[in-house]
């Protein structure tokens, strides 16, 4: 005692919590403070370092301790000096680091540099780990970044190794009430909240959030005070958090946004309960409603995906007391928010019902909404998206007319043509307006316009632009046979597909036109690789859309039309059996009047007529039909799609003809053939194969009647075909070339017109020399007038 009352003397206690007997810690601590209570005057001072522990803190918290919290006073500047200093010594003594900076300049650089101190948050440990994997030494290692300037962006993803500390200090909480709770809501918070807050928010006590926390003092900031924000010691402990991979027992998942949701809802509900009427702005609010009022938005995006159907009851019913007690407003998130969850619970139950309230919902909130208001071209867009839906629902064609006309009037706003969404929004709607009219001007405009909004510098949702663009691009091709439309239209597919991440609500958008794209292609060009990989896309995107989604529908349409395109050229019956019960399923999942029910309708009338070839069960043949009549009502003459329906309706008509022998179904498949070949335009690939069915129809009526007019005609359509479709190398010159010499023995044996049998037998020649192993066989043989009549030809030909 003596010695220290000559000046005075600290004693550094650095690192108490790290001392494993907690009751020594205490004793010493209680032995400290008697000694100062006996000698108050002592020139002595005791500073003691450690993490907050509450057996440490609770023995400190007492007059004549000065409590401080150390995060108050690391700062990024003492970061950002700390590492200025090791990386000037690094230029300093690093040859690779001064010849980067005599040619690139300073390095790092301000803004890296700052990057750098963000990601390191005040930990001098971790910027200490930080520098050292940046500047390196086993320059060696093959998997090692070659140069430190290699090796800094990937310093930013760095773990600062903190798991086995967090997971320790969780453990001892996790059998107290509302542990994963707590700790989630601290996780998932958009802005932190004192324990007051945290507890109205989960609806429990302020003190069970307390007894939670206050064992985890070491890695979570936890204020003395209620009204103080909780924070994180380290920014790396909501990552911990939210990476299940990490975090294990611990881990806050994203659906527990929901749970936060609803409570933001209730909360506002509360506060509006007791000031009905009342506008939240100017008004002191408990930290719970404040952040409810401010961070509802957050939650509700967040929870998109994991909303089930008794959360969206629950919030409607809330939303919709809420909108009671406080009428509605342009700037109010109340209605938006229930317009957002009228959305989701028809996206869960396709019910037309839940879809004309939502419709209600939306012209309601366009009725309110003034024009000058900042906010009503989103009106217009939202109340013209739920009229598009309800057009798809119903095929009302009214309702996307109305649809049109509100999004040109959302484009007519100042400074509308920046807002990529509006554009691709009329060039969406202008799509399905050609669809169901077949009007190229529509077309057209919708490739303008979604090449607009793909074309601007801003667009923070550019994979949906690249997938209507893409989208028109196709069907132009499809319209007009322009090649570089349909390669432009994959590639850009190809650009947006790879980088969305996997709960991307657009990514099966894009899977499915990839894969139409595809498709296309493989229907022009025979190459199989590009079925199957369209396939593959299609099974991909339609697992994306687990039932009830709305639009599951289109899925499962573009998917059994890829299957039975893969079974006819492989003649897989698993195929064709896949594809039917995959196009029925789509088809009880279409709206009866919605135009785009013919694309099912068409390839469920294609796997039917399949089936009737394979078994010769007439049930399918007849069902055939049926779909290819049906599908004809629902599209226009003028629309692209109606000649290839009149087709289908041919060949099955053809098959009906040649099992019962009824006129009536020749002469209409006659008719049917003559529309389609009138109304195909000159590129489509299916325009041939009319021609071919129309003559082979032609023959079997002569056949029936006698009328050489009709032999005559089927003669010349083949004709047409070899001097304008099959040129020489064409898969389907030699089948044409057999029926041609059919069709001209047929009118020798009842003419004996001169020079017949000459131009029978060069035609003969022509075919062995394109396939003479075949000499016997595939002249006539493969064809439809051979099925019919053998090779009676023949006896003519090689005698």
């Amino acid at each position: 005692m003596a010695a220290l009352g000559g000046c005075p003397f600290l004693i550094v206690i650095d690192g108490l919590d790290e001392c494993e007997d907690k009751e020594e810690v205490q004793e010493l601590i209680e032995s400290m403070l008697a000694f100062f209570k006996e000698n108050p005057f002592i020139p002595l001072r005791v500073f003691i370092t450690s993490r907050v522990e509450e057996h440490i803190r609770s023995h400190l918290d007492v007059s004549g301790v000065r409590l401080s919290n150390l995060v108050d006073h690391c700062s990024n500047h003492d970061i950002d000096t700390f590492l200025s200093v090791l990386f000037e010594d690094a230029r300093r003594r690093d040859r690779v680091i001064r010849a980067y900076v005599r040619e690139h300049g300073e390095w790092p650089t301000p803004k890296d540099k700052q990057k750098l101190v963000e990601h390191i948050d005040g930990s001098f440990i971790f910027a200490s780990s930080v520098f050292k994997f940046i500047i390196g030494s086993d320059r060696g290692n093959q998997n090692q970044a070659a140069t430190p300037m290699d090796r800094l962006p990937l310093a930013l993803n760095m773990n600062p190794g903190l798991d086995g500390l967090y997971a320790q200090t969780l453990a001892r909480s996790e059998h107290l009430p509302h542990f994963l709770n707590i700790i989630s809501t601290i996780a998932l918070l958009s802005a932190p909240l004192p324990t007051s807050g945290i507890a109205e928010l989960l609806g429990i006590n302020t003190y069970e959030v307390v007894n939670v926390l206050v064992n985890l003092q070491a890695i979570i900031q936890v204020p003395g005070t209620d009204d103080i924000p909780v924070t994180l010691c380290h920014t790396s402990l909501r990552d911990f958090l939210t990476t299940e991979s990490r975090s294990g027992p611990f881990f806050a998942h994203p659906s527990r946004h929901v749970k936060l949701l609803l409570r933001c809802f209730e909360c506002e509900l509360e506060f509006r309960r007791r000031r009905p009427g009342f506008e939240s702005e100017g008004i002191e609010l408990s930290p719970a409603i404040a952040y409810a009022v401010n961070h509802l938005g957050y939650h509700s995006y967040f929870s998109n995906r994991f909303r089930q159907q008794a959360d969206l009851t629950h919030a409607t019913r809330l939303l919709r007391e809420a909108l009671q007690l406080f009428p509605y407003t342009p700037d109010s998130i109340v209605f938006d928010a229930l317009i957002s969850c009228q959305w989701y619970i028809y996206r869960h139950t396709n019910s037309l019902a839940d879809l004309e309230e939502l419709t209600a919902l939306s012209r309601e909130a366009l009725r309110l909404t003034p024009l000058t208001h900042r906010k009503y071209g989103e009106v217009l867009r939202g109340t013209a998206h739920s009229l598009r839906t309800r057009y798809w629902h119903s095929g009302n064609v009214a309702d996307l007319e109305e649809a049109i006309f509100l999004h040109r009037a959302a484009l007519s706003l100042p400074r509308s043509r920046l807002i990529p969404s509006l554009l691709d929004g009329l060039g969406c709607l202008l799509l399905d307006r050609y669809q169901h009219t077949g009007y190229v001007a529509n077309l057209a405009e919708a490739v303008t316009l979604s090449r607009e909004a793909y074309d601007l510098p801003y667009n923070p949702n550019r994979s949906y632009s690249v997938a209507v663009l893409s989208t028109a691009l196709l069907y132009r091709f499809r319209c007009a046979g322009n090649w570089a439309d349909l390669e432009t239209s994959i590639s850009l597919f190809r650009e947006s597909v790879p980088p969305i991440p996997l709960h991307d609500a657009n990514r099966h958008i894009s899977l499915h036109e990839l894969a139409n794209g595809l498709r296309e292609r493989y229907q022009h060009r025979g190459k199989l690789a590009d079925l199957e990989e369209a396939i593959v896309l299609l099974r991909e995107a339609l697992e994306a859309q687990p039932p009830p989604k709305p639009d599951r529908q289109y899925g499962l349409s573009h998917l059994g039309n890829a299957i039975l395109d893969r079974h006819r050229c492989t003649k897989d019956m698993a195929d064709l059996e896949e594809a039917s019960s995959i196009l029925r399923e789509a088809l009880q999942l279409h709206p009866s009047l919605y135009p785009e029910r013919s694309t099912t309708l068409n390839g469920l009338g294609n796997a039917l007529l399949d089936q009737y070839r394979c078994t010769g069960t007439m049930s399918y043949l007849e069902e055939g039909i049926s779909c290819f009549r049906e599908a004809l009502e629902l599209r226009p003459s003028a629309h692209p799609d109606h000649a290839l329906y009149l087709h289908g309706l041919g060949d099955a008509l053809l098959e009906h003809y040649r099992r019962s022998g009824a006129t009536v179904n020749l002469e209409e498949a006659i008719a049917s053939y003559r529309k389609s070949i009138i109304l195909y335009p000159s590129h489509r690939r299916e325009r041939p194969t009319g021609r071919a069915s129309l003559s082979t129809s032609l023959r079997l009526l002569y056949e029936q009647t006698g009328i050489l007019s009709h032999l005559q005609e089927a003669i010349t359509l083949r004709k047409e075909l070899l001097d304008s479709h099959y040129p020489e190398g064409h898969q389907d010159r030699v089948e044409c070339l057999g029926d041609l010499a059919t069709l001209l023995q047929m009118r020798f044996d009842v003419t004996g017109r001169e020079g017949g049998l000459a131009h029978i037998a060069r035609l003969k020649d022509e075919a062995t020399r394109l396939s003479p192993s075949l000499r016997l066989g595939i002249i006539g043989g493969a064809g439809f007038l051979a099925r019919d009549r053998g090779m009676e030809w023949m006896k003519g030909v090689y005698h």
